[in-house]
């Protein structure tokens, strides 16, 4: 397919949602060890209140075959509102500004989890927390794809330390798992490129397809020449609980 082809096909697709199986064959991510979604489920079967927050499409709370009778879920972007009121027909999707405080009363759930936000206000999640209350997340590690970041934007500053900053964040709760991983990321086309620098924003800030054709050129270049482009995600579990 030609390099103007690509780039009308990644431009078409919607992204709505926090399905990724429109790359399938075109871009793959290791899987962090861990398995967030059965650990997820397992939390959501033994919980009575539970929100979650950046929800996305709702896709992954979906996949959980119990769920608890009250349940929440937060999102901020109003395409995606709506998918995750198609998926979570059980529970209760609240579109929330970014950076606002939780839309729920201190102490008043047991459980509150995050398949991968952007931001995590975590007094806002000690707060709303019960005693005794669990937070379950994985978050997006500092210097998540990285050479796909430099590769548009050119050099950039050292990231920081995930797990120093997540330590000091947690610290008035007791700290069940805290656990790093860097995974591979790999694209065998610059249409899945593109496409993922307008679903996943924090990538490349101000990317859009027009913007950035010169690199999008080169990057299809480096793609026929080597057959893929190589970055790397980086993920961390953490698992709290709030102090009895």
């Amino acid at each position: 397919m030609s390099f103007e082809a690509l780039l009308a096909e990644a431009a078409a697709v919607p992204t709505e949602g926090w399905d990724f199986s429109w790359f399938d064959g075109r871009a793959t991510e290791e899987r962090p060890p861990w398995r967030y979604s059965a650990l997820l489920a397992d939390r959501l079967s033994r919980a009575t209140a539970a929100a979650d927050l950046q929800t996305g499409g709702g896709e992954v709370v979906s996949e959980a075959r119990r769920r608890p009778r009250l349940l929440f879920a937060t999102e901020t972007w109003p395409p995606n509102v709506r998918v995750a009121r198609r998926n979570l027909p059980d529970a209760v999707v609240i579109q929330v500004a970014e950076g606002a405080c939780l839309p729920f009363r201190g102490e008043s759930l047991d459980l509150v989890t995050s398949p991968h936000p952007t931001h995590t206000s975590w007094p806002e999640v000690i707060r709303v927390l019960r005693p005794g209350g669990t937070v379950l997340t994985q978050q997006i590690g500092a210097g998540t794809n990285r050479e796909l970041s430099e590769f548009f934007l050119g050099s950039l500053p050292p990231p920081p330390s995930t797990t120093d900053h997540l330590r000091r964040a947690l610290a008035p709760l007791d700290v069940i798992t805290l656990r790093e991983a860097t995974l591979r990321v790999e694209f065998f086309d610059v249409a899945a490129v593109a496409h993922f620098l307008r679903k996943v924003i924090w990538t490349v800030p101000d990317f859009t397809i027009p913007r950035y054709r010169d690199r999008l050129r080169d990057m299809h270049d480096h793609i026929t020449a080597t057959g893929s482009f190589l970055s790397h995600s980086r993920r961390v579990l953490v698992e709290a609980r709030k102090p009895q």
